[in-house]
């Protein structure tokens, strides 16, 4: 499927595995989504909005550096931001909870 012809988030998700199929960069994203969740709850429960967009900077930092370095492609982010943001969270708790590594022969 090319990325031009994604209309859905259910389109999406094997387009968005296969822009992270390896492990180094996947913990990159781990590693920033995880940071920028924590961060964000901090910053709401102590009321410092001032510094709500260090979340975006934490939690795709990483994730980038990983794509550009690692994997070697673009973001998905720059084209589609909300999938790419519910896929971060989607594939974090799929590889928390072991369903990640069942998740791949489905696509690849």
């Amino acid at each position: 499927m090319t990325e031009k012809s994604i209309k859905s988030f259910k389109q999406f998700w094997p387009f968005y595995l296969g822009e992270h199929r390896l492990p180094s960069n996947r913990l990159l994203h781990y590693i920033g989504t995880t940071a920028s969740l924590v961060l964000l709850i901090y910053l709401i429960i102590t009321a410092q909005w001032l510094w709500l967009p260090l979340v975006l900077v934490v939690g795709y930092g990483p994730a980038w550096i990983g794509h550009f370095t690692i994997e070697k492609n673009r973001p998905a982010t720059f084209t589609y931001p909300l999938w790419s943001l519910l896929a971060d969270y989607k594939m974090l708790f799929m590889a928390m909870t072991g369903q990640l590594r069942k998740e791949w022969p489905k696509y690849f």
